[in-house]
């Protein structure tokens, strides 16, 4: 543990289950310093175990499958640098574990299902990631995980699919519209009917002035640009890439919105993209290529996945 932070800066990253965020949260300990994030898994906060769960009919998506009082109490607590006995959700057993001591850290992220739901939790971060997966690429990954990882069958995956359909519309899709930045994974647009899935559109919509928080932007701030950076100095393979940068509005927020549809075929590369992106926080020319050539084997390493996430942070936490 580092020494106590003088300031706790509290970052909160939300989705569904199984979009990502568990690489995602590897990118943030890769740009800031594991010994400086702590990380805090918000099903730990879940008031019913799996057995209550289905005794009440109710997912652990449903609010009331979850103590937001004591979440609130407790990362309250953390932000004001103190420590904390948090529970623990043990995933293997469905049941609730003794609880573990956590200490505050300079940068702490609650990831979870529901980080800006609750409005008490909401008014604690300060900076905040929803991660929007469609459906299309969710079913793909979800198929290719539980299928080949897991032995389900297609049917078993469309259906577990869809019995969480209404409660992440009620209760996780909305939440969307509290985030900083919306990081959207959607089909390649560069490919006719694609049904693979494995070349992927990512968008990164930045919601404008935001304390502590500037948008990056591509070539020229407040224009609209779309760029095809494949040629002499990247190497481009079918379908090849496109990026798009401009603004847009968002939930009625005034957002700037950076895309990258395709992926890279030599990393080592991305830096000439890199000198066309302003306001990333990097803290010297090229660190975000150096991040993707340190961890190829990350998931999305070779699209926007990786890039686009990495060429935004809070400024709050990029100054510690």
């Amino acid at each position: 543990m580092t020494s106590k932070p003088d300031r706790v800066v509290l970052i909160g990253v939300a989705g569904d289950s199984g979009c990502g965020k568990s690489t995602f949260l590897r990118r943030i300990s890769d740009l800031f310093g594991e010994e400086l994030v702590t990380v805090i898994c918000l099903d730990d906060y879940h008031s019913l175990d799996r057995k209550q769960r289905k005794e009440h009919g109710v997912t652990a998506l449903n609010p009331k499958a979850n103590n937001f009082d004591l979440m609130y109490e407790q990362i309250k607590a953390l932000k004001n640098g103190e420590t904390i006995n948090k529970p623990i959700y043990n995933h293997e057993t469905g049941m609730i574990d003794p609880p573990e001591q956590i200490e505050p850290n300079h940068i702490v992220v609650i990831e979870g299902l529901h980080p800006p739901y609750d409005e008490r939790v909401r008014g604690l971060l300060d900076f905040s990631v929803y991660l929007d997966i469609s459906d299309e690429v969710k079913i793909a990954w979800k198929i290719q995980r539980d299928m080949a990882e897991r032995g389900h069958t297609y049917e078993d995956v469309l259906a577990a699919i869809n019995s969480r359909r209404p409660d992440f519309q009620a209760y996780i899709d909305p939440q969307k519209e509290f985030a900083d930045v919306v990081l959207q994974v959607l089909p390649t647009q560069l490919i006719k009917d694609d049904k693979e899935r494995k070349v992927l559109r990512v968008q990164m919509i930045q919601r404008d002035e935001v304390e502590g928080f500037e948008p990056a932007y591509l070539f020229d701030e407040g224009s609209t640009i779309d760029w095809i950076p494949c040629g002499r100095k990247l190497t481009c393979s079918y379908p090849g890439i496109k990026m798009h940068y401009g603004p847009d509005a968002y939930y009625g927020h005034s957002v700037s919105v950076l895309e990258v549809d395709g992926q890279f075929d030599r990393l080592e590369e991305v830096i000439y993209i890199e000198q066309h992106l302003s306001k990333t926080s990097a803290r010297y020319s090229g660190e975000l290529t150096e991040l993707l050539l340190q961890h190829r084997e990350y998931p999305g390493s070779t699209n926007g996945t990786r890039l686009v996430p990495g060429a935004n942070r809070s400024k709050d936490a990029g100054n510690l």
